[in-house]
């Protein structure tokens, strides 16, 4: 179920193929998901010691995801357990400094109008040909990537990927050339990719 997933994030399209007939509708899904971060649910390096998953157990649960399907898959984050302090001022340890949905839903807005208006549609559906255009790199920036590609082992897709959301992460803060602090935020929002590297 989950690898038949790959067509429509990358083809934005699903094909339904029968004996003598084949039926295509455009799709253009937004994929959320979860999943623990190990067998237990505990995290491996969890101070108290819960998890009690091998290497090699987690390796073969976490290996359930392909890496043809992670590529597709724009930014994967782990996220901390949430500590008593916090459970106890309502559970949302950033509920006092964060913004709106409306405030978020505005600044996103302005961020898509930017993009349509540069380049005729949103970083997400730039081709490869006009993310080179529009996602130039400067020299540190492009030696990070590098690094990644060679160290992390990132694919071409996921490579693509990164300069898309660095371009993206560059709109908000209404930058014209994307800048290193970017391209690293970008990298850092691929956290299986590092988590599965061999």
């Amino acid at each position: 179920v989950l690898e038949s997933l790959r067509e429509p994030l990358e083809a934005k399209k699903v094909e339904i193929v029968r004996v003598n007939q084949k039926v295509s509708f455009l799709a253009d899904p937004q994929l959320i998901c979860a999943m623990n971060p190990t067998p237990s649910g505990f995290f491996a390096d969890d101070v108290k010691d819960r998890c009690k998953d091998t290497p090699e157990q987690i390796a073969r649960y976490l290996n359930k995801i392909s890496g043809p399907l992670l590529d597709r898959i724009d930014c994967h984050l782990e996220v901390p357990p949430v500590k008593f302090e916090d459970l106890r001022r309502g559970g949302d340890p950033l509920a006092e400094t964060s913004e709106t949905s409306e405030t978020v839903r505005n600044r996103v807005e302005i961020c898509q109008a930017m993009q349509r208006e540069r380049q005729g549609c949103l970083n997400s559906e730039l081709s490869v040909k006009n993310l080179a255009v529009h996602a130039e790199l400067s020299n540190d920036s492009e030696n990070l990537l590098k690094q990644a590609v060679e160290k992390i082992g990132l694919s071409a897709r996921s490579y693509h990927r990164v300069l898309r959301v660095a371009r993206t992460l560059a709109d908000m803060e209404k930058e014209k050339n994307i800048q290193i602090s970017q391209v690293a935020e970008a990298l850092g929002y691929r956290s299986l990719d590092r988590r599965l590297k061999p």
